[in-house]
């Protein structure tokens, strides 16, 4: 299984550097089943992706890609391949270090969940490094790292969290309400990021150069679901969280990482259905590297967002 996934991996990473692709076209093509925009770097990839698996695979084994669904090369396959073949499409557009190639597997079966993921790995596509881990090996291994993995961080300090957020398909007006004391707090003596790729973010915690990683749109739309009109116009009509494709490979790695990893409730992302991408089933996410950091970020967002809910609404942004 590591080597079909890494073959996968380098095969995206091989053809988009040949083509030429990376940081020139920039050219919107579309829209992914979630509502996502594709890009033209995103047909590319996926059709990569399916090629190698058809030349490579020697058992059938199906695939569930961002674009194009479910496919299986063969009859009655028994593990089923979750590929995001570029998570960060916007950073590897403007050839950026911030997009893997993620793929994570699991026993097929009609409705997989992200707890069944039983191999996961993560492949830079401007650099070629890479991380796995898998039901044939203990702990994590990976390649072109300065240090051993995992590195995390002890940071248990709000104020000096270097930490990731997500503003992809969530308004900011929102956003602003729930955790700008937290992004004035730890901007000058930590450091605030937005990737745009939750794999890459995930992937810095585990090793060390991040401490969290923090995406709570999706609670908030639960906890308020008179913002919807506010989310969909942020994502041109669709509901844009955390699909299954983007975490099913950054979770697994993290979770035997030892990072601490929950939904925005606090709750394991286990049960997340990884053929669904209703706004139901997609997610938030809290990250941290210390189980003390994530408990101070879970207490300190601003859940209830008094009168900034109903003003989103009216789309009043």
């Amino acid at each position: 299984m590591k080597d079909l996934m890494l073959g996968m991996a380098r095969a995206i990473r091989a053809e988009l550097g040949a083509g030429r692709l990376v940081g020139q076209a920039r050219r919107v093509l579309g829209d992914s089943p979630g509502g996502d925009a594709q890009f033209d770097i995103d047909e590319t990839a996926e059709r990569v992706a399916w090629d190698y698996l058809q030349a490579n695979a020697t058992e059938p084994i199906a695939v569930y890609t961002e674009d194009r669904g479910l496919r299986t090369t063969g009859p009655d396959p028994r593990h089923v391949l979750i590929v995001d073949p570029i998570d960060g499409t916007r950073p590897a557009s403007a050839d950026l270090e911030l997009a893997n190639v993620s793929i994570a597997a699991a026993p097929m079966s009609d409705d997989p969940v992200l707890g069944s993921v039983d191999h996961a790995l993560l492949l830079e596509l401007k650099t070629g490094n890479w991380m796995y881990g898998g039901a044939d090996q203990a702990g994590i291994t990976g390649e072109g790292y300065a240090g051993v993995l995992p590195n995390l961080s002890r940071n248990e300090e709000l104020a000096t969290m270097f930490w990731s957020i997500e503003f992809n398909g969530h308004p900011m007006s929102l956003m602003t309400a729930a955790y700008a004391h937290l992004v004035d707090v730890s901007a000058n003596t930590g450091g605030v990021f937005v990737f745009n790729s939750a794999s890459f973010s995930i992937s810095r915690i585990i090793t060390g150069q991040l401490d969290a990683y923090v995406d709570i749109g999706n609670r908030l739309l639960h906890d308020h679901p008179e913002t919807e009109a506010a989310f969909r116009k942020a994502g041109r009509g669709s509901i844009l969280h955390l699909f299954p494709y983007d975490i099913a490979a950054s979770v697994f790695l993290a979770e035997r990482a030892g990072v601490t990893i929950t939904d925005a409730y606090g709750r394991s992302l286990a049960g997340t259905r990884l053929f669904d991408l209703s706004p139901e089933n997609q997610q938030s996410c809290i990250a941290a590297s210390t189980p003390t950091l994530h408990k101070r970020i879970l207490e300190s967002v601003v859940w209830d967002l008094n009168g900034t809910a109903h003003t989103a609404k009216e789309g009043v942004l």
